[in-house]
């Protein structure tokens, strides 16, 4: 299924500079990053919780937030893409 993971990390000290980083290279190991603080993730369920639990072990629940928006197994017909940075087929081949 397709999950679009948002998040905003208040950055106003280092801490949260560091939380930042920590929550774009766990999403970056999952997904494809497509706006600053938005990725999309091809995942089934087990890894979408495992994803879940690593997001929410780094955040700070009061000053931070993630989104997760499940789309689905049939993702390409609701997800439109116009102008700058085209995405690539997330469950195509690697090498191009």
């Amino acid at each position: 299924m397709l999950v679009l993971v948002t998040y905003d990390v208040n950055t106003t000290s280092n801490t949260g500079q560091r939380r930042l980083r920590q929550v774009s290279k766990i999403c970056q190991n999952v997904g494809q990053r497509v706006q600053n603080s938005v990725f999309e993730c091809v995942v089934d369920a087990a890894q979408l919780a495992q994803l879940k639990l690593k997001l929410l072990e780094v955040i700070d629940v009061h000053q931070d937030s993630l989104r997760f928006y499940q789309l689905g197994n049939n993702y390409k017909n609701k997800v439109e893409h116009v102008g700058a940075k085209a995405s690539i087929d997330l469950e195509g081949p690697l090498i191009l």
